[in-house]
């Protein structure tokens, strides 16, 4: 067993943290108290090929594993959560559904312009009475023709401000529940979608985070993913995949807050010596490593189970619910170390801190990754 990066992964990964550095880390606050992401970052993101790392180079990926993926989104989120949900969104939820289950007359359309990053995607699943019960989804979609007739309403679509491609959800046969879902691909200007203005939120500011309402949009019948009754199967192993990616994301969240802390209580003084010189700020900064360390241990373990083709679901899902909840535990301290200052917006943590908490809600909340582990036991 070996816990170390390949050359290649490690040269990815120095790239990945130069690249957050100087082209995300300046302007990660601007964006957050602006609520809106930058055009010309997605641009810049584009050219570095971050929006199709674990995809093939016969698509316009960049042919790495989706372990250098979780590389990439630690790397980004450890300065930014919002670029890192924006990224997670397109390549850990959107991209796959055409990756798995496209024809290649799809792949070639819409899969190939999503990898090479010409055009970002978003996935519409969550209704606002259908959250982590995927089953009550409510919006339909029946066919007239050459056309599928679709209706309804979609929420907390990230990426849906600015997205080309929609992947979208809904009942085909209605009767049969979550067996009569199926999945869609909609493009952005299909007459009757319409994207609603930014949800406000505590955290992820900076991510476009909408309210979509499809009325009466014609899809044409050829962009069904897969066959009718699909789409539940679909929906569940995309986000089987992103969790893996919503854990990296937590990893960096915390171990970028843990790395504020460090030059922080090195500078600060009380008593005459800097705080980091006494033992409880040691020993609690080391109780934070530690427990990052592992998340990032656990998010690599079930990385490294998709890209070797095994069952990596319950893996998945252990490593966002620890990773998730480590997130939200290391921020809260990172904000007690800094004492008054990390109750302010002037210093990273406290945006770390409200970014950490929507880590235990998207894509499964700690609830149902716990249902899923458990289900994975056999209780």
């Amino acid at each position: 067993m070996d816990f170390k990066l390949t050359k290649t992964q490690m040269l990815q990964q120095e790239l990945f943290r130069k690249f957050a550095e100087t082209e995300i880390k300046p302007i990660a606050k601007d964006m957050d108290e602006a609520e809106e992401y930058s055009p010309e970052l997605l641009q810049k993101l584009q050219k570095i090929g971050a929006f199709g790392i674990p995809y093939s180079r016969e698509y316009g990926g960049q042919g790495a594993d989706i372990l250098t993926y979780t590389l990439c989104m630690e790397e980004m989120s450890k300065v930014d959560a919002s670029t890192g949900i924006t990224l997670s969104v397109h390549t850990s939820l959107c991209c796959p559904c055409i990756n798995e289950f496209g024809t290649e007359e799809q792949k070639q359309k819409y899969l190939r312009p999503l990898v090479d990053g010409s055009k970002i995607g978003c996935f519409g699943l969550t209704e606002p009475g259908a959250g982590t019960d995927a089953a009550g989804v409510r919006t339909e979609a029946r066919l007239e023709g050459d056309y599928y007739i679709l209706n309804g309403t979609k929420i907390f679509t990230t990426n849906s401000g600015f997205a080309d491609t929609f992947i979208v959800f809904a009942l085909t046969d209605k009767t049969k529940g979550p067996k009569g879902m199926s999945a869609f691909i909609v493009d952005r200007d299909s007459e009757g979608l319409t994207v609603g203005p930014n949800i406000e939120r505590m955290g992820i500011r900076a991510a476009s985070n909408c309210e979509v309402v499809y009325e009466n949009v014609k899809v044409p019948k050829e962009n069904l993913l897969g066959k009718e009754g699909q789409g539940y199967k679909i929906a569940m192993t995309a986000l089987g995949g992103g969790r893996i990616g919503i854990g990296a994301q937590s990893v960096g969240i915390a171990q970028g807050a843990i790395d504020e802390a460090l030059k922080y209580v090195k500078e600060r003084k009380q008593g005459g010596k800097p705080i980091g010189k006494y033992q409880n700020t040691q020993f609690k900064l080391a109780e934070c490593q530690t427990k990052v360390d592992a998340a990032r241990l656990m998010v690599w373990r079930a990385a490294t189970a998709k890209d070797n083709h095994e069952n990596y679901a319950p893996l998945a899902a252990m490593c966002k619910l620890f990773a998730s909840e480590t997130a939200n535990e290391v921020t809260r301290v990172c904000v007690q170390l800094f004492g008054g200052y990390g109750y302010c917006r002037e210093y990273p943590v406290e945006r770390a801190m409200r970014d950490a908490k929507i880590t235990e809600i998207y894509e499964g909340t700690s609830e149902a990754m716990k249902m899923i582990i458990s289900g994975s036991m056999k209780v």
